[in-house]
């Protein structure tokens, strides 16, 4: 530790992709520094080819207790901002068999037809939240978009998806604003998923006594019934994951999609004039974008020659060593997609992203968000044809950390 070389991440993610394209000049695998105590270092892979190939090779894993000594050793501490990232015990830190069992139990509540189902529900809350936002032009306001479409959306879906009654899916969301914020103190944070525990345990407790057609209740069977069942800490876990992996992909996805075509109104145009569709706009935005911009963590269980790997001659990541998701930096290489890689473009041939991620870790959740953003997205531009974006570009908040990418804020109007 203490490269004196390595690339200190920001932490507010003021420059994401500035910071994205720095990491790739220096290398397809970058020494970085995480942010927070401790002086973590990682291994940053930006190549898509070797992420790929890192995400799908049993050599690597997310189970820090197993396979990063500095955690396993008791040295990273609450106090890191990134803590609760690695020392959740879910599918998203799963190795192995342990993952297999989890993904196989999930996977049989997480179905294709509890994901289907949601569509009519999904265009209600749609029109609702854009009923809301057309009041708010009607009085001749600049509305903020993100507030007021594309972040209450994903968790009223989530709700939905849960059984959650609407009035908790408020205390839900403001939950969840402090797992994604690497600025908030680790008092701050800790007592966030206390709180937000305390609201999945109740919900649990409900579901078992009164089960329905929801994802809980699903979980709640694979809990009790199966024999590989999932442990209660798990259960709760899981939930856990579905909202962090869940809401603020989509609330980027969303935000994202809006900024581009609203600062590139002739990609708008190819959608409303048939020469690309709204797939096409989705797809592109999680590769320009990716709503992830830098998932942590995973962890070398042995040695790794990147260039067995198609990586350069003469890089290893040693055993134990963290590597970092950069998917950002990933989306937009030029070596992948051509000199052109920055440019939003829903006409780009091949728009092959990793936003979802890659491998067994592949989010079981990306049809849902797909989805969301699929019914979102029309009924936006559809509603309001002369949409346009109510301030400058610099008056847009930034990201929120170097993990999400978002903005704060997306004033517009309709004129």
């Amino acid at each position: 530790m203490g490269n004196p070389s390595a690339i200190v991440i920001d932490a507010t993610g003021r420059d994401i992709h500035g910071e994205a394209a720095r990491i790739r000049e220096t290398g397809p695998a970058t020494r970085v520094v995480l942010p927070g105590p401790h002086d973590v270092e990682a291994w940053a892979v930006s190549s898509p080819d070797l992420l790929k190939r890192l995400l799908t090779d049993p050599r690597v894993s997310k189970d820090a207790r197993q396979h990063w000594p500095r955690f396993a050793a008791g040295e990273i501490t609450p106090e890191w901002p990134l803590f609760t990232w690695v020392a959740v015990q879910n599918m998203f830190t799963a190795y192995g068999g342990d993952h297999k069992r989890l993904r196989i139990l999930v996977s049989k509540a997480f179905t294709a037809r509890r994901t289907a189902a949601l569509q009519p529900r999904i265009e209600e809350i749609t029109k609702e939240l854009l009923d809301r936002v057309e009041e708010g032009f009607r009085r001749g306001e600049t509305v903020d978009l993100r507030k007021a479409f594309c972040y209450p959306l994903p968790i009223q879906v989530i709700s939905e998806l849960f059984g959650l009654p609407e009035e908790r899916g408020q205390v839900l969301k403001e939950l969840v604003d402090k797992l994604f914020d690497t600025s908030a103190g680790p008092g701050e944070m800790n007592a966030a998923y206390e709180r937000m525990y305390g609201v999945l345990g109740e919900l649990v407790a409900v579901k078992r006594e009164s089960p329905g057609d929801d994802l809980t209740s699903g979980l709640i069977a694979a809990r009790d019934v199966d024999d590989t069942r999932l442990s209660e800490q798990e259960l709760l876990d899981t939930l856990v994951l579905v909202v962090s992996a869940g809401h603020e992909t989509t609330v980027n996805l969303l935000d994202q999609a809006v900024h581009a075509l609203l600062t590139h109104p002739e990609q708008l145009a190819h959608v409303r004039e048939g020469r690309a569709t709204w797939d096409d706009v989705v797809e592109e935005t999680l590769r320009v974008q990716a709503p992830v911009a830098s998932l942590p963590l995973r962890y070398a269980v042995e040695d790794l020659d990147l260039a067995e790997f198609g990586g350069p001659e003469g890089v290893v990541i040693t055993k134990g060593d963290p590597i970092l998701a950069a998917y950002a930096a990933a989306g937009r290489d030029p070596e992948r997609h051509g000199k052109d890689a920055d440019v939003f473009d829903v006409t780009r041939a091949d728009k092959e992203h990793l936003a979802f991620g890659h491998g067994v870790h592949y989010c079981l959740g990306a049809p849902l968000g797909r989805m969301e953003a699929r019914i979102a997205l029309p009924a936006l531009f559809d509603r309001f044809p002369s949409l346009r974006l109510g301030g400058t570009d610099t008056e847009l908040g930034h990201v929120e950390s170097f993990i999400s990418n978002g903005h704060r804020r997306l004033p517009v109007r309709n004129t």
